[in-house]
């Protein structure tokens, strides 16, 4: 189903509370819904975040269009959640209650990699840590009902969109029910939310209840039975655990979509479906997938992997069907996912009345993440990379929504004339991926019946275009604006795609990069970049070719930071070795490493806890993927990561004896640590690495030794001459 095919999210008839007009904030507070004229709100949105007035902040945007929609909407930013009077300020909402953990999910914001508390929280005034529960939308979605029972619950954002079905938790090392059944909503939103939740409000505005809204894309919910018109395909129909015999693999690399081979039939609603060895032709409009049930998955580990497959197959709005996972004696049923937006509507969205300021209730207080997105601005939407950690595509969908060249530019207009303390330079003009504005498929038809995870490994499909000229046309537009001084791009950029257009990284690195530019070739060697779904390190290799060209050419001297991923799904000890190496050889000496976090519905988190590779066959015999699981292991990887951290030696140089390798061990040029150990401050000296004992009154470790002594001998040459 294509976004033409859908109803124009601007089309609906404004409700009739849209005589009020545009408030200059959404309100927080009953005080500032009596200055608007409100004896009350149609809806109201919980949050974990401070609230923004910005498009980059998901409570504003939705806020803001449901506002556009003619309804009344009040905001309750980081509640008191012990106390359901907190839920209760802006009295009973007439619709429903909105809950979202905010812009990130609650667990991430909260803790690092490695499970410690965060003490701080960008999304916060002043930073503050502490003010947003764990697990956000359940606490906050259970204290609404309890403020006022009988309001319609619906849950969306981030943090619900990628715990909508049963999930491996990180934090609790074990896999959750669907939020859904913890968190009583009724009903989830999951991807981007416009077009389901506008067409939500109003159905509800209408007087239709909450239990019947059922047949909307893009949104869950509970339910104990399966309608009647209904087929149901069992997943193991579709993709066996175990199966012996030849199976094709759906996550192969096809012949780049070949359209002979995977083009849609005339009937785009019609699919064939395997089962056993009778073939049935079914309406995919009113075909289920039967996931396995909470109670396997939850048990068996390879039946995990395989739901994980099966569910990321059904990802594509274009094919998708719906799915069911039984969850007690209930079902939690997913409808396929929503319909892209066009650019129309996105322009719209994102030229909508905001202050683009943080809600004037928080003062002086400063907001980091307000802080950091104040002058940039964002031209897309999506991401066809696939990367098997990333959650982009899961919640955003791999198809590209754009945003026009003029609201882009009226946009930069808007900031240069209303933003205080704008000094010219736009700090990021990108998305999800910097340089993916414009891309599609060929054709829609191909598209729509694509099941490929990503567009661009193993190789790019030659059905994906690679042409960068309008992202290269806009930059240059954007240079011109009157008032603005210097544009960057700070977003993520697929080099893999870059390389295809020299003009483009020429028009990049000439004028957008300010001294570094930040890319994420995540690992050098093939065994966790395969189950990374990245390129080798050979295509960053190519693009730092073409960066420093272009960088000598400008006149400009410019550097490349790249960014690693330390204890992967796949990544052995030896391979963190070699990327060691690889830093020491190119000189790389990074300061903030990131150690892989499993993120809920990640293909990454399927193989950490599985321990199998779900972009493959699933059995009890398929592929074992090594996993660094302990701390130890996991602290081992990171430190590999920052090799020239003496606190790391030690761990360095007792894993480099276990693997063999103690010729690495040393102080020369070939070497990747010193045999010899710096004393921290308070030691008496310093620790002993030779059975030599240790020369009194020392005051310098023996390699300061050696360079103070080079140092005298110049200073007497020197003297000399």
């Amino acid at each position: 189903m294509q976004a033409q095919d859908a109803k124009n999210i601007f089309s609906y008839r404004p409700y009739w509370a849209s005589r009020f007009g545009v408030a200059p904030e959404l309100p927080m507070s009953r005080e500032e819904m009596d200055q608007l004229g409100w004896d009350s709100c149609d809806i109201i949105i919980v949050c974990g975040d401070a609230y923004v007035d910005h498009p980059s902040f998901g409570m504003a945007l939705v806020g803001r269009l449901l506002e556009a929609q003619g309804f009344r909407v009040g905001i309750i930013a980081q509640p008191e959640w012990q106390d359901k009077d907190a839920f209760m300020a802006l009295g009973k909402p007439n619709l429903f209650f909105g809950i979202s953990a905010g812009n990130m999910d609650s667990m991430v914001n909260r803790y690092t990699s490695d499970r410690r508390i965060r003490s701080n929280d960008a999304y916060t005034p002043d930073g503050e840590g502490g003010k947003r529960p764990d697990r956000s939308v359940i606490v906050y979605a259970q204290r609404a009902r309890e403020a006022y029972k009988g309001v319609p619950v619906i849950i969306g954002g981030i943090e619900a969109s990628l715990r909508r079905i049963a999930h491996y938790d990180y934090w609790s090392d074990k896999v959750r029910r669907s939020v859904l059944p913890d968190s009583k909503a009724d009903l989830l939103i999951y991807g981007n939310a416009e077009r389901a939740l506008v067409e939500v409000a109003h159905r509800l505005a209408k007087g239709e209840a909450i239990r019947d809204i059922t047949d909307v894309r893009g949104t869950a919910f509970m339910t104990q039975t399966i309608p009647d018109n209904f087929s149901v395909i069992d997943s193991t129909h579709l993709d066996q655990p175990g199966r012996i015999e030849p199976h094709p693999d759906p996550y192969a690399h096809e012949p780049d979509c070949d359209q002979n081979k995977t083009a849609a039939p005339e009937n785009s609603n019609v699919i064939q479906v395997q089962f056993e060895k009778k073939a049935r032709r079914l309406d995919r409009a009113t075909t289920v997938i039967r996931l396995p049930t909470y109670d396997q998955v939850v048990n068996d580990k390879v039946i995990y992997a395989h739901t994980s497959r099966v569910f990321h197959l059904e990802t594509n709005p274009g094919n998708a069907r719906a799915l069911i996972q039984q969850h007690g004696k209930r079902y939690v049923w997913l409808n396929p996912p929503p319909v892209p937006l066009t650019t129309a509507e996105l322009d719209r969205i994102y030229e909508m009345p905001y202050t683009r300021l943080p809600h004037s209730a928080y003062g002086k207080a400063k907001l980091p993440a307000w802080e950091m997105i104040r002058f940039s601005i964002n031209i897309m939407r999506g991401c066809f990379g696939g990367c098997s950690f990333c959650s982009i595509t899961e919640h955003e969908g791999r198809i590209i929504q754009n945003r026009s060249e003029d609201s882009i530019i009226r946009e930069m207009e808007t900031i240069r004339d209303v933003i205080p303390g704008f000094t010219g330079n736009i700090s990021d003009l990108g998305g999800p991926t910097a340089n993916m504005y414009r891309l599609k498929c060929k054709t829609e038809k191909i598209e729509s019946a694509c099941r490929r995870l990503s567009c661009v490994y193993p190789d790019i499909c030659t059905n994906m275009s690679t042409d960068h000229s309008a992202l290269i046309h806009l930059y240059k537009r954007a240079r011109k604006v009157k008032g603005i001084k210097r544009v960057f791009i700070a977003s993520g950029l697929r080099y893999d795609l870059a390389i295809q257009s020299p003009e483009y990284v020429k028009e990049l690195v000439t004028h957008h990069v300010g001294g570094y530019l930040k890319i994420a070739p995540e690992h050098t060697e093939s065994g966790p970049l395969s189950k990374m779904m990245k390129p080798g390190i050979g295509t960053y290799d190519a693009f730092k070719k073409m960066f420093d060209k272009y960088s000598k050419e400008a006149g400009k001297e410019q550097y490349l930071i790249p960014y690693f991923i330390s204890a992967h799904p796949g990544t052995s000890d030896e391979d963190m070795m070699h990327l060691a190496l690889w830093l020491k050889q190119n000189r790389f000496r990074p300061d903030q490493v990131q150690a892989f976090l499993p993120t809920p519905l990640a293909i990454a988190s399927a193989m950490y806890h599985s321990e199998r590779n779900p972009l493959k066959k699933v059995g009890n015999k398929s592929e074992q993927v090594k996993t660094a699981r302990g701390d130890r292991q996991r602290r081992l990887h990171k430190a590999f990561l920052r090799y020239h951290d003496p606190d790391n030696w030690p761990l360095l140089r007792e894993a480099l004896k276990k693997m063999g390798r103690t010729d690495l061990i040393g102080n020369g040029k070939r070497h990747l640590v010193p045999a010899w150990q710096p004393k921290k401050k308070g030691e008496e000296s310093s620790i002993k690495t030779s059975t030599k004992p240790a020369r009194k009154k020392t005051a310098q470790s023996s390699a300061g030794k050696k360079l103070s002594g080079q140092k005298a001998k110049q200073k007497q040459r020197k003297q000399k001459r």
